[in-house]
């Protein structure tokens, strides 16, 4: 390992048909619909049971790295376990993928993967489970991973599971703080998911869409008949922050939860709107690369930056465009929140004033996306992040004192797998506060009518 050969040769891009591809839980809804994708077009995927293993996570790193990396860690090493105990001798740990996507730019969620692989590598046997890697600094390309002929369809089928994964989560925080009895939501999501994982299973990859949105159809339609529409609007939250924390439920302690008992209605930040953030900065480095080839009077980057910058072009309109038609299927049923436009999150940066777009990270996502919500009439903005979080602390240094000025309460909300004793107090002096902010802004509403 001295030369570090093994994160060249055993983190990247493998065929994933050879072997079952195991995925770390993020958003529940989400990563269980990608699994089912992967099944849909013949590769054997499961998502790993979470937050059990963290005890091993923990033993195996030494606290200084981000949460998830630890949360993430703990769940593969509890999974091989467990099935090195099920098949005993008849274990393979080479037949395993596990799959850890990285991101470039300036956090540590890029080497996730690097440091798995050594602790992996240390272990007796498990050197023989590579670890197979997208990453969005080439937008999260497929090459190497699936066969030329299917990549652009499972590509297209992949980001529909996560619309229909985010719709399903935005469907459970409409309908849970106003279901007729307490329970009823949670038991509705959950038959929802089984529901809808077949039917990408059984439908993504002949791209029978059609069937796949009237199934959710279905279920908003009775998840509306759950909530009962004499309970008055609750304050409205919005949730930004580090995509992995703000919705990996039991590493944020169900935060939203947590928010719900206190009187409010959560909507929180998207996985699509992840994806899409990084379609639309591959777009703009094309745009970048565009300009500085007619600058240097280089036709062929000219040409070759051009056709890059169509090809992101076509690639985020389709996205926008399934992603409307999804959303507009559920809000026929049930009135949800819809997502933002990676554009007018740029746009709320106000010209590089707030924070430029060039930096990257979530903090773009999480300072903009508060903004929106603001516009949207939101009463509360709450950041969820692993303690330490180098962008999210800067979306927390930026939005306290831009919040403060235009009199929305601002919740900053940290984890680090230990439990704080103020945690509830601090939620209810936000509700509170947001309790405040909606009655002020129901009145002036109010008075201009």
């Amino acid at each position: 390992m001295g030369n570090f050969s093994s994160l060249r040769a055993n983190v990247g891009k493998f065929d994933l048909a050879s072997k079952t591809v195991l995925i770390p839980e993020m958003s529940r809804a989400g990563c269980l619909l990608l699994a089912a994708t992967l099944r849909s077009f013949g590769v054997s995927a499961q998502v790993m049971e979470t937050y059990g293993g963290l005890h091993l996570g923990k033993q195996f790193t030494s606290g200084k790295e981000c949460f998830p990396c630890q949360v993430t860690l703990g769940d593969l090493l509890a999974h091989l376990e467990k099935e090195k105990d099920k098949l005993g001798e008849g274990f393979r740990p080479e037949n395993y993928f596990y799959f850890m996507a990285e991101s470039g730019g300036p956090c540590r969620f890029g080497m996730y993967n690097k440091l798995h692989r050594i602790i992996l590598d240390s272990m007796d046997g498990l050197s023989r489970t590579r670890i197979a890697s997208i990453s969005s600094k080439d937008s999260y390309a497929l090459g190497g991973l699936m066969a030329p002929e299917v990549r652009r369809d499972f590509r297209r089928t992949a980001y529909l599971a996560v619309v229909v994964g985010d719709c399903l989560d935005r469907i459970l925080w409409r309908t849970r703080p106003y279901e007729k009895e307490t329970g009823l939501a949670e038991a509705h999501f959950e038959e929802s998911l089984k529901v809808m994982t077949e039917a990408v299973e059984a439908h993504g990859r002949r791209k029978r869409f059609r069937l796949i949105l009237e199934r959710l159809e279905r279920v908003a339609a009775k998840a509306k008949e759950i909530t009962d529409p004499t309970i008055p609007p609750k304050p409205l939250i919005g949730m930004i922050g580090e995509i992995y924390l703000r919705t990996h439920r039991p590493s944020n302690q169900e935060i939203i939860r947590l928010l719900e008992e206190h009187g409010a209605e959560v909507v929180n930040a998207s996985l699509a709107e992840w994806i899409n953030y990084v379609s639309y900065s591959s777009l703009r480095q094309d745009r970048r690369n565009i300009i500085l080839a007619l600058r240097r009077r280089d036709p062929g980057a000219f040409w070759r930056h051009l056709k890059a910058w169509l090809l992101h072009r076509t690639e985020l309109a389709y996205q926008y465009l399934r992603q409307d038609q999804v959303y507009r299927r559920v809000k026929r049923r049930l009135a949800i929140h819809t997502d933002h436009r990676i554009g007018h999150i740029e746009r709320q940066l106000d010209g590089d004033r707030l924070f430029s777009f060039a930096v990257g990270t979530e903090a773009c996502l999480s300072i903009g996306g508060a903004l929106e919500y603001s516009l949207a009439g939101f009463d509360g903005i709450v950041n969820v992040f692993p303690f330490t979080c180098m962008p999210s602390t800067m979306s927390s240094a930026i939005l306290k004192p831009l919040l403060d000025r235009l009199q929305i309460p601002y919740l900053d909300s940290a984890y680090d797998g230990t439990f704080q004793p103020n945690r509830e107090a601090a939620v209810r002096a936000f509700m509170y506060q947001a309790s405040q902010h909606q009655r002020e802004r129901r009145a002036r509403g109010a008075s201009r009518h």
